[in-house]
């Protein structure tokens, strides 16, 4: 093992989704990010990342990767978020996190507000907000079955699973 922290020490289940070699090349990967050498990566660092420069969830990413919420992402909640996007990680596992961008305060739900929030993100002014407004609206009405205004992991997932997200999320190693 590299001198990575205490990699040897993390829990087996943390590690299922890659072997010795793709946690080396993570350890790596985190190490040429870590720009400040403190151990663990600012959204700046994340934002060093070309590919990542310009995405408009970026910061909902590393939202749920930081698992602590002190707003950085040390080694360990590293290689957990991206064992999300693992070819080994489940259907269920990239369906959860994808649900997770959505469900900014964390209650197992997806509310009106954060929908708009999260869609805001990404469409930028390209919509007026009572446009976005409105499709957020349809959307929770469509997707809501059981009439409590908001959307469940499980109304999320009868929608989403039919789109075959979960195949796109996958990190090559």
């Amino acid at each position: 093992m590299s001198t990575m922290g205490n990699e040897a020490s993390y829990p087996a289940e943390m590690c299922s989704h890659f072997d010795n070699d793709e946690i080396k090349r993570l350890g790596r990967s985190f190490k040429k990010l870590d720009l400040d050498k403190s151990g663990s990566l600012s959204v700046e660092e994340f934002m060093s990342l070309p590919e990542l420069r310009h995405n408009p969830l970026v910061q909902r990413v590393i939202d749920v990767f930081d698992t602590d919420g002190n707003g950085e992402v040390d080694f360990k909640e590293f290689i957990r978020g991206a064992s999300q996007f693992s070819v080994k990680s489940d259907e269920e596992q990239k369906l959860r996190f994808a649900f997770s961008i959505y469900d900014m305060d964390k209650d197992g739900y997806i509310s009106n507000g954060e929908l708009f929030q999260v869609l805001k993100m990404m469409v930028g002014n390209n919509l007026k907000d009572w446009q976005l407004q409105q499709l957020v609206d349809k959307t929770i009405i469509i997707l809501d079955k059981d009439g409590d205004g908001k959307i469940s992991f499980e109304e999320f997932s009868a929608v989403v699973r039919d789109l075959e997200i979960h195949k796109k999320l996958v990190l090559l190693m």
